[in-house]
């Protein structure tokens, strides 16, 4: 019986030392796995949740509220709308820029993105712009400005038609949906697409993302690790058929041609170097492969469709001004704001 205490007890103490020595020696290169909520991820700022049901199935909306800077009580509000392939976090620098000059600024994460529920559903810019008004009302916001960002821009566009009242002013930043993708893009089925997404990876998030950028800066790559430790989780076949789903819905519901009923004051920002096609890959054609995305053609065409806008050209910028040209885009943005 003493013996086998004893074997035990060395085997506890072998099996201890064993498990020390593999964590002392733990591969520096092994990389984060974030769930398809982002639970292992810090915001700059506190996260809170609206709680919403849709199509008959719970749902929750992540999003930040920072107060400004002279914690005045009824502040003007800026509503920031993120792009397809990010969330409310990068939007950081411009958060704190917008909070140092007494904005109060909401920076929601929509259903299917950064923290938000990740469930299958039928996603619509309608629904994604109705559930951005719910969030407005339960905070009793009767006015923003409204900042998109890419797919945020055509968001915050079909936010500014539904609700007009609301949208005090509009600022389009490299919207995506400026021309018709079902006319320049070949159809596929939602399967190819799913099929397409399951494929993707870290290595080619970053391989896209650069395209986005005139210069690639060392900063930029949190944008790409994040999404890209998801494509590790186990809940990656869940967050790739939302992909697939929220690309259907940028694919299919275009808001070119309502252009000219929006009635908010707007600003468009456009970086010239940007040639963001959603799809573009899948065009094979030369010729419209050379005209589709050129963005200086296309601000100066969206400009000149709303009424009241405005249109500032950032050249040597790629798609993502307020990363690129974060002092630039903020020195455009102000004025405009206030």
């Amino acid at each position: 019986m003493g013996l086998t205490k004893y074997s035990f007890l060395l085997l506890l103490i072998f099996s201890t030392l064993s498990e020390y020595v593999n964590a002392q020696h733990k591969p520096a290169t092994e990389k984060p796995v974030y769930d398809a909520v982002l639970s292992q991820y810090n915001y700059p700022y506190p996260v809170k949740y609206l709680n919403l049901k849709v199509e008959d199935k719970e749902v929750r909306m992540a999003y930040m509220d920072v107060p400004p800077a002279n914690k005045m009580v009824n502040a003007p509000v800026v509503m920031l709308l993120h792009g397809k392939n990010f969330f409310g976090a990068y939007w950081v620098q411009t958060i704190r820029f917008l909070t140092q000059n007494n904005f109060r600024v909401i920076v929601p994460d929509q259903v299917g993105f950064g923290k938000s529920s990740k469930t299958p559903l039928h996603y619509s810019f309608h629904q994604l712009a109705y559930n951005t008004k719910k969030l407005l009302d339960t905070l009793d916001i009767k006015k923003a400005a409204v900042v998109g960002h890419s797919m945020g821009g055509m968001l915050a566009t079909r936010f500014a038609l539904l609700y007009p009242e609301t949208t005090a002013k509009l600022v389009l930043e490299n919207p995506i949906g400026l021309e018709d993708y079902r006319r320049l893009v070949p159809y596929r089925t939602f399967s190819q697409t799913y099929q397409q997404e399951l494929k993707t990876t870290e290595e080619s998030t970053r391989k896209y993302h650069q395209t986005y950028y005139v210069s690639w800066q060392p900063a930029f790559d949190e944008w790409v690790q994040v999404p890209g430790a998801q494509t590790r989780s186990a809940d990656y076949p869940t967050l790739a058929l939302v992909s697939a789903q929220t690309y259907e819905m940028i694919y299919q519901q275009p808001v070119v041609y309502e252009f000219p009923d929006v009635k908010a004051p707007t600003l468009v920002i456009i970086g010239q170097e940007d040639r963001t096609v959603v799809g573009k890959a899948l065009i094979k054609d030369k010729d419209v492969l050379a005209k589709a995305g050129h963005y200086p053609t296309l601000g100066k065409k969206t400009a000149a469709a709303i009424k009241n806008a405005k249109l500032i050209e950032m050249p040597k910028v790629g798609h993502i001004p307020h990363l690129e040209a974060t002092e630039a885009f903020h020195k455009a943005l102000l004025p405009f704001l206030k």
